[in-house]
């Protein structure tokens, strides 16, 4: 039984699905042409009533292009989101990229007030810069208790390694963020944080108690709910204590009995990406969609097939299966969180609204970096040549190392040849343990080195078996190694430390963005002919 697209229900169930598309204008730019629909079948599932698209790429001043065109295809208001955990300059270009929520989680050991102000302004920053691209949801922020180093995916993604921290800081950016105008979205539900597999690529099991979520996993999401969040995005995790048959994202005991029963939540709740392979292993598009609205999901996010997946619901309402009172309890909630946006939206006007940073913006760019920097006191970099090694992830695309990275340009500066390992590159390595590096591929003189890591997505456990720690022993012991920063993982930089020599020079920053390695290099390459020490910087 197929619905067609003149079908009222069809046109209904449209609304509480939302699409992957490209930030960028045209479909050659798409950088993810797996996910993000073409714009023909963009344009059709609009027309059809679809009433969401979740963006990524293209630049700040395109992507507010780009959703007046969203608009335009549509007869109806859209929610129109982003994964901006990080400012929206982490997904568009030009905006303010802003280090990750752990590095203040970090700084509120130490500064609580200033780490809550931060965080307030934080959101406010993104939420800004949200509504004058055109967004107006930010999938953010994130609840998840980081209480795992070996986390490969949430990481430095979280406001804090515990309850307390996570918790007051997640709703510190929720309240700035709120001040905006703009809807956020507390995630992922129940937890991420105690997790060491991905869920984008296989579904991780949390084998905790009722009793054990309520005191780590649940207090962030229930503080940032009391702080009047939007929406609650699932995850796809497995908790075999609560529902050995379902995950998270599909589980009635999880959305409907813990977080609308429990924890009194009753605005919009949203899938994580139904294309994660979590759950694409294990579901089809239309059956995902039908448990998780079964389940107590209102919206459906980046479905494996949109048309499978309204047809599915349109199966599921008609043969009794779903009763038509949860359809319109969902368009309910969606059409509230429309109004709230109502009431602070006012038409975007291209000539005032920029969407690129203000003067503040970029202060507060500033400041992040430097309140969360640590550097190991010495007497800075003092060769004037050498390899400047690079480790990324990628470079596929690599928005950390454009050609203009003060990662390559400043060491290139003082006569350093770039050499870049990533995963789609020639490997460093060899077999022996002790010295793993192959340093006759590398060449000759000081290294300085330079590690790009932190949990990404998709990457598994990939990372966790590169030996730097092996490799930094290696180069210590050739009176080979200039100088050592760490961008992202604040548990690598930890454990570099344990064995790295105290007249290294050596920065940690939990930023990666060219901000970051401008303030770095600039205090490491010059240090030898300013004032030594951390004067200028805090943990």
């Amino acid at each position: 039984m197929s619905c067609s697209p003149i079908d009222r229900l069809a046109q209904q169930i449209a609304e509480l699905i939302v699409v992957r598309a490209s930030g960028h204008l045209s479909d050659p730019q798409r950088r993810y042409p797996r996910w993000e629909l073409n714009n023909a079948t963009l344009e059709r599932l609009l027309h059809q009533g679809v009433g969401g698209v979740i963006l990524l790429g293209g630049s700040a001043v395109e992507l507010q292009q780009r959703t007046e065109m969203l608009r335009r295809w549509s007869d109806q208001p859209l929610l129109l989101c982003a994964d901006v955990e990080e400012g929206v300059g982490q997904r568009f270009e030009g905006a303010s990229w802003l280090v990750p929520p752990l590095a203040l989680g970090r700084l509120y050991q130490s500064d609580p007030q200033r780490a809550l102000d931060l965080a307030e302004r934080y959101g406010r920053c993104t939420g800004d810069q949200a509504r004058r691209c055109g967004l107006n949801w930010v999938l953010g922020p994130v609840c998840d208790v980081n209480n795992n180093p070996a986390n490969p995916v949430i990481n430095v993604r979280a406001w804090g390694e515990d309850a307390a921290t996570a918790g007051t800081l997640a709703a510190a950016f929720q309240r700035g963020l709120s001040r905006t105008g703009v809807l956020g979205c507390a995630k992922h539900f129940p937890g991420h944080g105690d997790t060491s597999s991905d869920s984008h690529l296989d579904l991780p099991v949390l084998p905790h108690s009722k009793e054990r979520l309520a005191a780590v996993e649940l207090p962030p999401f229930q503080e940032v709910i009391t702080a009047g969040v939007d929406s609650v995005m699932t995850a796809h995790l497995l908790l075999p204590e609560l529902d050995p048959n379902h995950p998270a994202t599909l589980s009635t005991t999880v959305l409907t009995n813990l977080l609308r029963h429990d924890l009194h939540f009753d605005g919009l709740v949203v899938t994580d990406a139904l294309v994660m392979e979590a759950i694409t292993k294990r579901y089809g598009a239309a059956e995902a969609a039908v448990l998780a609205f079964e389940a107590g999901a209102d919206l459906i996010l980046m479905p494996a097939d949109a048309d499978a997946a309204i047809d599915g619901l349109c199966n599921a309402f008609r043969s009794g299966r779903l009763p038509m009172q949860r359809l319109e309890d969902s368009l309910q909630r969606r059409r509230q969180a429309l109004k709230r946006i109502d009431k602070h939206h006012h038409p975007l006007n291209p000539a005032q609204d920029t969407p690129l940073p203000s003067e503040s913006e970029r202060q507060l760019e500033q400041e992040l970096v430097a309140a969360c920097l640590h550097l190991q006191p010495s007497t800075g970099i003092n060769c004037s040549q050498g390899i400047n090694l690079i480790r990324v992830d990628g470079i596929v695309p690599c928005p950390v190392l454009s050609g203009t990275a003060p990662a390559l340009r400043l060491p290139e500066g003082q006569g350093f040849k770039s050499l870049v390992i990533h995963s789609q590159g020639l490997s460093p390595w060899q077999p022996d343990q002790d010295s793993p590096l192959a340093l006759e591929r590398l060449g000759q003189g000081p290294v300085l080195l330079q590690l790009f890591m932190r949990g990404n997505p998709f990457r598994g456990t990939q990372d966790s078996i590169e030996p730097w720690s092996a490799a930094v022993q290696q180069l210590q012991k050739l009176h080979r190694l200039a100088g050592l920063v760490v961008y992202g993982s604040p548990y690598l930089w930890e454990q570099l430390r344990t064995v790295l020599k105290p007249d290294i020079p050596a920065a940690y920053s939990p930023g990666q963005m060219p901000e970051a390695q401008q303030q770095v290099l600039k205090t490491l390459l010059n240090r030898s002919h300013t004032a030594t020490g951390n004067a200028d910087f805090t943990d």
